[in-house]
């Protein structure tokens, strides 16, 4: 597999929403290029806004633009946005159900070197309780760049979360994403493996590892929330076993999600993958997943054992 910048490519379909849509601005908290945003400042330099190390005022403007009718996609690092502003969020977005495009970069270990903190572990938890609000990982740079353009047609409060480290591709230009699917990009009959943002592409690797004696379902799940629970539910009733993947703590985020769908609607033993109860470190991106146990070889492993 080839890697790429997803923050990058979600810039570039930015760019696009906004050529689509003049409606489309860009707010950053001093910040442009390191979030994706660098294309869009240089192609619309009279709608983007920099609003200075202020995440609070950042979604609270972002808020009142959308409240007369734009489109604002409001950016900063994960760790400050929704880590900072939770309450701005809850209150003057959410609350007024206002159709704010929140952006957290640097999401994960893999901001490497920053250190625990600026590796946000725990937006997802945070950011899927809120009523009104749709949480997304993107797999890929491909996908990450149609979930920009999508984001600006929906009507409702989005939270995208991406990596700072270049990531790997796993899909085609004929990949179209839209919020609410989960997609199948491997079928079995074994054991159901469920990923989210660059996680997918960790469990395909995996599964290909382990395609001499064990046949897992690979199923992608950009859209945290809501769920597409019917796809869930049909590869589970069918392997009866459950893995799921994230770039998070594995209390309160995907891995949640997915148990208390099952425990509600179809009981099956689920192994969660993800940080156990730790912060960050410093480190390379590629050192740190190795350590917190998410890469292909570590989850293969674990995916024996369960099988």
């Amino acid at each position: 597999m080839k890697n790429a910048s997803i923050r990058q490519a979600f810039g570039r379909g930015l760019a696009r929403a906004a050529e689509l849509d003049e409606n489309v601005v860009a707010l950053a908290a001093d910040l442009t290029d390191s979030v994706g945003f660098g294309e869009f400042a240089k192609k619309f330099p009279d709608r983007f806004i920099q609003v200075g190390i202020a995440e609070q005022n950042l979604v609270t403007i972002a808020s009142g633009m959308a409240h007369l009718s734009k489109i604002p996609f409001a950016a900063s690092y994960a760790v400050f946005s929704p880590g900072r502003n939770y309450e701005q969020i809850r209150t003057t977005i959410c609350i007024n159900n206002q159709p704010v495009k929140i952006i957290g970069s640097h999401a994960g270990v893999n901001a490497g070197p920053d250190g625990a903190t600026h590796q946000m572990l725990e937006d997802i938890a945070l950011m899927r309780v809120l009523p009104n609000m749709i949480v997304i990982a993107p797999g890929d740079a491909i996908e990450a760049e149609q979930v920009a353009v999508v984001m600006a047609r929906d009507a409702r409060p989005n939270y995208v979360r991406y990596p700072r480290a270049d990531s790997s591709v796993i899909f085609d230009n004929q990949h179209q994403f839209e919020i609410g699917p989960a997609y199948i990009l491997k079928s079995g009959q074994d054991v159901t493996l469920l990923g989210t943002g660059t996680m997918t592409a960790q469990l395909l690797m995996a599964a290909e590892m382990l395609a001499d004696k064990i046949d897992c379902e690979v199923i992608h799940v950009p859209t945290i929330k809501p769920l597409d629970e019917k796809t869930i539910l049909e590869s589970v009733k069918k392997t009866g076993r459950v893995i799921t993947a994230e770039e998070h703590q594995i209390a309160g985020g995907f891995g949640s999600a997915i148990t208390e769908l099952l425990s509600e609607k179809l009981p099956t033993p689920v192994t969660r993958i993800g940080i156990n109860d730790q912060f960050g470190q410093s480190g390379t991106a590629d050192e740190l997943l190795d350590f917190y146990g998410l890469t292909a070889e570590r989850i293969a492993q674990q995916i024996e054992q369960l099988v």
